[in-house]
């Protein structure tokens, strides 16, 4: 026998059912689109900057972690920290939001919600096999994508979610852990994108409490002054590291008794958490230069619903085919919904003859 004929012999896959799940998402359409979607910065804004593909990366390494250590499942939480962001428009939430009110105002309650849309992503909008739609998912996977961010029940909506999903229940505790790691690594990664980009210091970071005990222990390894490349990093990862160990040290016991919201951080850890997304929200995703961009990104979402709305037929061929089953107003919202930043930015100039 040939040294490569044996691997053929296996008749069997080898892959538990969830490392399947993982492997069918990392090589979807949807998840290689994600490294030009918006996380803070657009995605041409520089090579640096996070984007929906690396932050993805980095929810889904932290959510191994911290399942691993509490004797979770670790491609369970990998598969569903994969997906999680797959529903994302470009220009990150400002995008969804004004998909969601351009829905909204033509009459669909439901509107648009990223989580829902990750969920037709895997179930409806990615083909890869002949007799069905989706890639295939394990049920805990798609209940995962659904309900990994709090509050963990979700209202019930029979457009989109099939009836065997009860969405007024906890999903697994492997959902939660991607919740949380989903926290802590934007934290992270947006203060160190944040620095990067001028429009963060850690001097406007000094008022946050929790920030001042990560600056504190950065300050004892003497690394260099705090615009330096080595400080930011080991910021973040001073950061990373208090928290998935504090959220250990909090959940570990609680998982152990099965109590139903087991992960998370002690009342006090949590404030401080609150705080400084606050302060984050206030210097940071509301500074003029990002409200900038993300107002062009809205107007671009706009523009391509209308004028989609107007001529349909402008549509990709996979889109324009599923107006014989679907709703019009679905179909391009789903289509919107894939489009890459500077794919919506160029077909928008296109439409509206800025070319």
């Amino acid at each position: 026998m040939k040294p490569y004929e044996r691997f053929y012999k296996i008749e069997k896959d080898f892959r538990n059912p969830y490392a399947r799940d993982r492997d069918r998402i990392i090589h979807s359409g949807s998840f290689r689109k994600l490294e030009y979607k918006t996380q803070v910065f657009l995605n041409h804004e520089g090579d640096f900057f996070r984007t929906r593909l690396t932050h993805s990366i980095e929810v889904s390494q932290i959510a191994r972690s911290i399942a691993s250590q509490l004797e979770l499942n670790e491609s369970l939480a990998e598969a569903i920290a994969l997906a999680h962001d797959l529903g994302h428009t470009p220009f990150g939430h400002v995008g969804g939001d004004t998909l969601d009110e351009c829905l909204k105002a033509d009459g669909f309650s439901n509107g648009f919600e990223h989580n829902f849309q990750s969920f037709r992503v895997v179930t409806k909008l990615e083909k890869r096999y002949k007799n069905f739609d989706g890639l295939n998912l394990t049920f805990a996977t798609l209940e995962g994508i659904l309900k990994h961010s709090y509050p963990y029940k979700k209202p019930f909506l029979p457009e989109i979610i099939d009836k065997q999903f009860d969405l007024n229940k906890h999903p697994t505790y492997e959902a939660m852990v991607v919740d949380r790691a989903d926290e802590i690594a934007y934290m992270s990664h947006d203060i160190d994108d944040g620095v990067n980009s001028g429009l963060l210091t850690f001097e406007d970071l000094k008022e946050s409490e929790l920030a001042c005990e990560i600056l504190e222990k950065v300050a004892l390894e003497g690394v260099g002054e705090e615009n330096d490349e080595m400080f930011r990093y080991r910021f973040s990862s001073h950061l990373i590291n208090h928290l998935v160990y504090s959220l250990l040290e909090y959940s570990k016991q609680k998982v152990a008794h099965c109590e139903e919201t087991p992960i998370g951080f002690e009342k006090e850890l949590e404030t401080k958490i609150k705080k400084l997304k606050k302060l984050l929200f206030v210097k940071m995703y509301q500074h003029k230069n990002i409200v900038r961009k993300m107002y062009a990104g809205k107007q671009a979402v706009k523009g391509l619903y209308k004028g989609l709305m107007e001529e349909e037929k402008m549509l990709p061929q996979f889109y324009y085919k599923q107006l014989d089953v679907r709703s019009k107003h679905r179909v391009i919202a789903d289509y919107i919904a894939s489009m890459s930043d500077r794919y919506a930015l160029n077909f928008h100039n296109e439409m509206y003859g800025n070319i």
